[in-house]
């Protein structure tokens, strides 16, 4: 990333207080952006949010919902961002089955209400819609996904992140394109890190059954996912808003953001991989089916290394071991801001001695 870019500039960040926009607002305040968030308030205790003050961080830090469109166009009204960075979501695939409503609601319609605030901005200059890897037509045996495949989605949460896809690119072909404003949608893999607690993903789950001293019981152990650690997709996020700055029409579309191929792994090898390296951690199979989920994922990331110079940066093994790292470290009450920014540093310049853009 190019900080001198982004000393300075103003930028909108939605979802800031989840795991992913944590992550992103720590790393913009770093390279000296000046941040302002609009979210929910953080959606677990403890969180990553709380853990690293990240509240202080902030130039403004709004609490509201992306459905209520007044609250967002005001708060993007007062902010005057140069870039938009929109992470909030209802991210859980299980949860949008409880709540199919809620999560069409949160993921397409607070999309359209996030661009239209945009419309009604004029200082913005790039859009980042972060999507998810879930929203192309999966039928189970063929990947990895390149961006011209098809959106689809067989749960509720694919397919609002397909719709979400249809309504980025909407609004930039009809409205943002001729105004200058440079929009591009982005898919990543499964994230892990340090400071997620969200429920029904294998990591935290793994962490906390392992604090119980309990073993975890996997739905799946075979299921398959192109899993990375949280900075890698970010990173791809920052040098994507980058260049629709610099040069809209070539940056403005979709984007993958995943793992190399050799880390496309099934859930039992990171399992495994994380039992030797958390205390008391151990896993087992069951019997318990659950709603539908997707057996095989992966992506085509081959535009982004060509046209971004964007590359994964940490093997899935080494991303496990950052993710166990920052876990021990953690205790409740203990300002982790010191150990979660060393930890984008050694990405950062892990990144710079492999040549990889930023």
């Amino acid at each position: 990333m190019n900080a001198g870019f982004w000393r300075g500039r103003r930028v909108f960040v939605t979802g800031h207080t989840g795991f992913k926009g944590g992550w992103l607002s720590l790393w913009l305040h770093s390279l000296g952006a000046e941040v302002h968030g609009y979210a929910l308030h953080p959606p677990t205790q403890p969180c990553l949010f709380d853990s690293c003050g990240i509240a202080g961080m902030l130039a403004s830090h709004t609490v509201a919902d992306v459905r209520d469109a007044a609250a967002l166009r005001e708060a993007m009204r007062s902010a005057r961002p140069e870039v938009v960075l929109h992470l909030a979501a209802q991210p859980l695939v299980r949860a949008s089955y409880r709540d199919a409503a809620g999560t069409f609601a949160t993921n397409v319609l607070g999309t359209v209400h996030l661009l239209e605030a945009v419309r009604a901005c004029a200082d913005v200059r790039a859009v980042v819609s972060v999507t998810s890897d879930k929203c192309y037509e999966n039928d189970g045996r063929r990947g990895p996904y390149a961006e011209g495949d098809p959106m689809g989605g067989h749960d509720p949460y694919s397919a609002s992140k397909g719709c979400a896809e249809l309504v980025t690119a909407s609004y930039a072909r009809s409205f943002l394109a001729a105004a200058g404003v440079g929009v591009a949608t982005a898919r990543a893999g499964n994230v892990i890190g340090g400071g997620d607690w969200s429920e029904d993903r294998l990591v935290p789950d793994a962490i906390r059954a392992a604090a119980r001293g309990e073993p975890l019981e996997v739905r799946s152990p075979g299921a398959t996912r192109p899993w990375q650690h949280v900075l890698e997709p970010l990173s791809g996020y920052l040098l994507l808003a980058e260049a629709l700055c610099e040069r809209p029409s070539v940056a403005a579309g979709a984007w993958n953001f995943g793992p190399d191929l050799e880390d496309v792994r099934p859930v039992s090898w990171v399992l495994d991989a994380l039992c030797t390296l958390v205390p008391g951690a151990s896993w087992h199979a069951g019997t318990a089916s659950g709603p539908h989920e997707a057996a095989l994922l992966s992506l085509d990331s081959s535009k982004a290394r060509a046209q971004l110079g964007w590359s994964p940066t940490w093997t899935l093994r080494e991303a496990i071991e950052r993710t166990a790292e920052w876990h021990a470290r953690w205790r409740p009450r203990t300002d982790m801001s010191a150990f979660t920014r060393s930890q984008v540093e050694a990405f950062r310049s892990a990144r710079q001695r492999a040549g990889s853009a930023g």
